[in-house]
């Protein structure tokens, strides 16, 4: 699986991730300062599910349409990294067949595959 994480998810996140072998682009390593819709562009074209805080994204595939290969939004009360890492390891373990192409919605106790 291939992640590009959000600038405001964070590098740990990122390091997180290729540490368990996943092929990730890091906006805040990488490119910061990416505005959203070159985000989700870059996401859609290369094949990225994007990992991110940020609840535009929400905006951009329901009210504007945009097409994705799949957005994981963290809704975190806490947003530190070892809470974020905790949540997508639980993530990857129970759901990672079901993540492309998906918007889903994660809280510290709740994962939700939201509707089209």
């Amino acid at each position: 699986m291939r992640f590009l994480v959000d600038e405001c998810t964070g590098p740990a996140v990122a390091e997180w991730l290729r540490g368990q072998g996943y092929e990730v682009f890091s906006v805040y390593d990488e490119a910061r300062g990416l505005d959203d819709e070159a985000i989700i562009q870059k996401a859609l074209a290369e094949n990225w599910i994007l990992i991110t805080n940020d609840k535009d994204f929400g905006e951009k595939i329901y009210r504007e349409g945009c097409p994705h290969r799949g957005v994981i939004l963290l809704r975190l009360e806490d947003q530190r990294s070892a809470v974020k890492i905790k949540v997508l390891q639980r993530l990857l373990q129970d759901y990672a067949d079901r993540l492309s192409d998906q918007f889903i919605v994660v809280t510290e106790t709740k994962v939700r595959f939201a509707r089209k």
